[in-house]
């Protein structure tokens, strides 16, 4: 075939075929331009099933369309998405069957700092209005952790200055998880790493593991495109999910990213976080001897003080045997004289009752007064009643009414009388002379109830139911237990 192409009756116009068109053009472009890099801000962005991305960049005044295949997706640098400034480096090329031209990229990184800071800010003014930065959220780091897990890279001294502040302040078992800190993939290790922790110590492939009791995230300084792993969403979503508490130590002291806010405490550097995660062993032992000592002393004083509080009370307190001696000697007393009260009194109330006797008239004149007053009333009523039916016969003359009526009511009133005199002589003395017992009196007329006040030889007066006679004590007295019950 000649490789020149066909003339025309025309005049000296090459003629081409399409695809010879396409394929000098893809060419050209290919050829001319090379490997280029090209900025612009992200826009049109799709993610097709077969793992091909699609996207246009534009600026001011253009718009390339862009593509990054499946292969090269994993070693973008970053994760593309609309409204993002990047600089994308690939090689341009043609795509014949369309005729349009496009940018095969295979990496890509963030068009300057600006860039960055607007897209950090985005994220945090998204998180901060999801509550991802509440100060209700923090958790306190614990006094003295058992473990502690460390995400970070093995290499650089960050490792180094962690385990030796740590070493040297209070040994701890360390578990730590290697990870990529920057470029490529780093967000995933370190946000795979936070999870990881958290599930360590239950039942799976991290049950041998003790769990951590607080985790450190850190790295070393860098600029803020090698910090951009720490600013990204998967891995402060991770931090805010997971149970452990997270001290952020990533970059300097001057260095600020959003793993800091979201994280329990931020420590200026490495050497900072494990400083916060464990207190000085010595410090603490001097700390507790000294509380200790204070103790102690606190104790001593408290001790002293209530020991001087109870001399005190005790010296207040009056003179206990004493005061039982007082007592027991006032007891004495009040029995003694209760003993001879009870008889004093028991003496002038007899007395009292003899006196009222002596003043009281003989119970036989009573009873005969108290006779003669029945019969004077029987009689009077006899007559009374005589007297009225007599009246009601007169009154009434031809009309005669029974005497039955006043009859019952005499005898109602006799039985009455008569039970009054029959409880009369039961209450009389002389009834209980009547049936065998004499009444004793001395000289005076004093009546006598107690052997114990008569003497050998000494003169009474025996007054029966009929008479008086008069009688001489001999011999000693006898009981009369037994004799009252005959």
């Amino acid at each position: 075939m000649d490789d020149h192409p066909a003339t025309s009756p025309f005049g000296n116009v090459p003629e081409y075929s399409v695809s010879e068109i396409s394929g000098a053009i893809r060419q050209t472009l290919e050829s001319t331009f090379g490997r280029v890099r090209v900025r612009g801000e992200i826009t049109e962005f799709k993610r097709y099933s077969s793992g091909h991305l699609y996207f246009s960049l534009k600026d001011e005044r253009g718009k390339l369309s862009g593509v990054v295949w499946r292969g090269s997706v994993s070693r973008l640098g970053l994760v593309p998405e609309n409204g993002l400034e990047i600089i994308a480096t690939g090689r341009v090329s043609a795509y014949g069957e369309r005729s349009s031209y496009q940018l095969i990229v295979e990496k890509m990184e963030y068009a300057g700092e600006g860039a960055l800071l607007a897209r950090i800010e985005r994220l945090r003014q998204k998180l901060a209005q999801e509550g991802l930065f509440d100060a209700k959220r923090k958790r306190p780091i614990p006094r003295l952790p058992r473990v502690i897990g460390i995400v970070t890279s093995l290499q650089g001294a960050v490792l180094h200055d962690i385990r030796t502040t740590i070493a040297r302040r209070f040994p701890r078992t360390l578990l730590i998880w290697p990870v990529a800190v920057q470029g490529e993939g780093a967000a995933a290790q370190i946000a795979g790493a936070i999870e990881g922790f958290a599930e360590v110590g239950h039942p799976g492939p991290g049950a041998k593991l003790p769990r951590p009791d607080v985790l450190i995230v850190a790295r070393g300084g860098g600029s803020l495109e090698d910090l951009m792993a720490f600013n990204d969403e998967a891995v402060l979503r991770a931090v805010a999910a997971c149970r452990i508490p997270v001290i952020s130590a990533v970059g300097h002291e001057t260095d600020t990213t959003l793993i800091d806010f979201v994280s329990d405490v931020r420590a200026p550097t490495p050497t900072a976080a494990a400083e916060m995660a464990v207190p000085v062993r010595d410090e603490l032992l001097a700390d507790l001897t000294h509380r200790v000592a204070r103790m102690g002393s606190a104790l001593t004083r408290i001790t002293q003080n209530a020991r001087l509080r109870l001399d005190r009370a005790a010296a207040a307190l009056p003179d206990l045997p004493s005061l039982l001696a007082t007592a027991r000697m006032r007891l004495d007393d009040r029995a003694h004289r209760l003993e001879l009260a009870l008889p004093a009194l028991v003496e002038r109330r007899r007395a009292a009752l003899m006196q009222a006797e002596r003043h009281m008239p003989p119970p036989k004149s009573l009873i005969d007064t108290a006779r003669a007053r029945l019969a004077l009333r029987t009689a009077a009523l006899d007559a009374a009643a005589l007297a009225s039916s007599k009246a009601a016969e007169a009154r009434l003359g031809r009309v005669r009414l029974s005497p039955a009526p006043l009859e019952a009511l005499c005898r109602e009133r006799r039985t009455r009388i008569s039970g009054l005199s029959s409880l009369l002589e039961s209450v009389s003395p002389r009834a209980v002379l009547e049936r065998g017992y004499v009444l004793v009196r001395d000289h005076n007329g004093e009546p006598i109830t107690r052997a114990a006040g008569l003497k050998s030889g000494q003169d009474v007066a025996l007054v029966f139911a009929d008479a008086t006679r008069e009688a001489r004590i001999e011999g000693r007295p006898t009981t009369t237990q037994g004799m009252l019950d005959l």
